[in-house]
């Protein structure tokens, strides 16, 4: 589906170097370019990246691609777009990773008929482990989407949602990984407090968090059911878990992702 387009990112942070990571590892010979303003950054992607072309000018990388992905800041949204409009047609395909920014926004920026697909992804991609949410623009394609779906799938698991939904996606997924760090570095210190060595508790903390997620995924059981199977009467984990429920966790966790998808939709003037 992309073995033959040009790849075009603006900007080379990050997310899109989980992306051209992830199109490397199945195709060395992909045609990528990446747009950096940073000259350290420029360097950094040109030594690591064998074969994928580094310039400095976004106007340069969007009159290449075929498909162009905006991996920016939104606040770099409005002069972005308007550097790079007079390379936008139709023929091409535009993909935006800005967090808050609508489709309709983007097309607004740009000529008319302009195909844009918004994706949600997130830092995990990195490892080849991400979890992205795409929707499409007015004039995107079926096929549009699968040929972004075919990129993203090479950085992990691919949804397609609807475009009101990827505010709760941001929220959730695209700043969910903050959370887990959080958890994973609190569970850390829990250890230490009580005893163990930094070293240990750190590996026990990680551990803990990757096997509850394998055992989650690979069995397909509800949270609860296997949460249940880890709580004895009157033992041990009812006990850490009755303290969870007097500090409000579920609460608190549900609270940060109404807070990140409140801040989406601030960025997107909503």
């Amino acid at each position: 589906m992309t073995d033959s387009k040009h790849i075009a990112f603006l900007g080379g942070g990050n997310m899109a170097e989980a992306i051209i990571k992830g199109l490397q590892r199945e195709n060395s010979s992909a045609a990528l370019m990446v747009a950096e303003i940073s000259n350290e950054r420029r360097t950094y992607l040109a030594k690591s990246y064998p074969g994928i072309r580094v310039v400095e000018h976004g106007d340069q990388a969007a009159a290449w691609g075929d498909v162009i992905i905006l991996a920016i800041k939104p606040q770099q949204a409005t002069s972005v777009l308007s550097t790079i409009r007079p390379a936008i047609g139709p023929d091409k395909l535009l993909v935006s990773i800005m967090a808050g920014v609508g489709s309709a926004t983007i097309e607004e920026a740009l000529e008319n008929g302009t195909r844009v697909v918004r994706v949600m992804p997130n830092t995990p991609a990195l490892v080849g482990t991400g979890a992205t949410a795409i929707c499409a623009g007015r004039n995107a394609s079926p096929e549009d989407l699968d040929c972004v779906e075919s990129i993203f799938a090479r950085t992990g698991l691919v949804v397609r949602v609807d475009e009101k939904q990827m505010d709760a996606v941001t929220g959730l997924s695209g700043s969910g990984p903050a959370y887990v760090f959080t958890f994973i570095e609190a569970l850390s210190d829990a250890g230490v407090k009580n005893g163990l060595t930094r070293d240990v508790s750190s590996k026990l903390a990680l551990q803990t968090v990757l096997g509850a997620a394998r055992m989650l995924a690979e069995t397909g059981e509800h949270p609860a059911k296997l949460r249940e199977q880890v709580t004895s009467p009157g033992g041990t984990t009812i006990a850490g878990l009755h303290s969870l429920e007097k500090g409000c966790f579920r609460g608190t966790i549900m609270d940060a992702v109404d807070a990140a998808s409140r801040r989406s939709k601030e960025l997107s003037g909503k």
